[in-house]
């Protein structure tokens, strides 16, 4: 009994190591239509601590300021988020002892503020109709203003962002398709996520072909997602990486959704839909052969409140 409890103890892993390495899982029940010989994996980020792929990027933002000297015992951690940045933040910060201060979005999901504010990080409230362009405005304005305070990560410009998906996401897709991916296709927020696992996925093959998915209006509901052509474009994104665009509309995102929960037995959030409505369009244009991967960006029990698509049905 004693050998046991002390190799339990002895293999703990810190909260930090158990970020990343999330299964790929490939979807069976909701492929219709899509040619045999055609397969679709989905990486479930929402597995993560944080539960969301924003785990990643936090962390590594973090630990770069820190090891360049900017965040250090008594400094304030700000950035803009439509949430899951910001919950990855509150998370990793409380186990390194700083404090949280997030520009956000009036219009982010009730759920994801309680979740906010339960890891102690102080909400900042921006223009819903701004979204997360306008967030990043006041975090700019604010970290002028409190130089002495606050150490402004600034995820959208931040090259650790693309760096932490291009060092671990794009690895674990390579290794877990056994080096077979052909196509990858996600969703275009910060854009660190296609970012770094594009610039991996094409270091290991060149004619892996990387889409981008954006919302198919500037007024949309897929939380998380930029429509590039009408918002500020991230200074991490490189539009040369990305061989084509699909639009998605929000309708359709919501109700992959419900079918990911129902058929495939994954709660996921709008985006993941989004990401998995696009890479099934893709896919029944592909040939045998072809390996699409996408990314479950977070979990469903955020948006509860906000999109009745999610909520349970009798």
């Amino acid at each position: 009994m004693t050998t046991a409890v002390q190799t339990s103890i002895s293999t703990r892993q810190s909260l930090e190591e158990t970020i990343g390495n999330t299964p790929l899982i490939k979807l069976r029940r909701v492929t219709q239509g899509v040619p045999a010989g055609v397969q679709v994996f989905a990486k479930a980020e929402h597995l993560n601590p944080g539960g969301s792929v924003k785990d990643r990027p936090a962390l590594a933002m973090i630990l770069e300021a820190e090891r360049s000297g900017r965040l250090r015992p008594g400094k304030t951690i700000l950035d803009a988020s439509s949430g899951n940045t910001g919950i990855a933040y509150g998370m990793i910060a409380a186990e390194r002892g700083y404090d949280v201060n997030l520009c956000l979005p009036r219009n982010a999901s009730a759920e994801r503020k309680q979740i906010l504010r339960a890891y102690g990080v102080e909400i900042i409230e921006t223009s819903s109709f701004e979204g997360t362009d306008g967030a990043q405005i006041l975090a700019r304005q604010l970290a002028e203003q409190f130089p002495n305070k606050y150490v402004y990560l600034d995820q959208y410009n931040n090259a650790a962002n693309w760096r932490a998906h291009y060092e671990t996401t794009g690895k674990e897709i390579w290794e877990q398709t056994k080096c077979t991916v052909t196509h990858f296709i996600t969703g275009l927020g910060t854009t660190g996520t296609f970012t770094g696992v594009t610039r991996r996925l094409r270091e290991c093959n060149p004619s892996i072909r990387a889409i981008g998915v954006q919302p198919d209006s500037p007024l949309h509901g897929i939380e998380g997602l930029k429509h590039l052509s009408t918002a500020h474009v991230p200074g991490i994104y490189d539009a040369s990486l990305a061989d084509e665009h699909l639009a998605v509309d929000t309708d359709s995102s919501l109700l992959m959704t419900q079918r990911l929960a129902k058929e495939e037995g994954l709660f996921v959030g709008p985006s993941s839909g989004a990401n998995v409505f696009a890479a099934l369009r893709l896919a029944r244009e592909l040939s045998p052969g072809s390996v699409v991967v996408t990314i479950l960006c977070d979990g469903g029990e955020k948006y509860l409140s906000a999109n009745r698509e999610l909520r349970v049905v009798p």
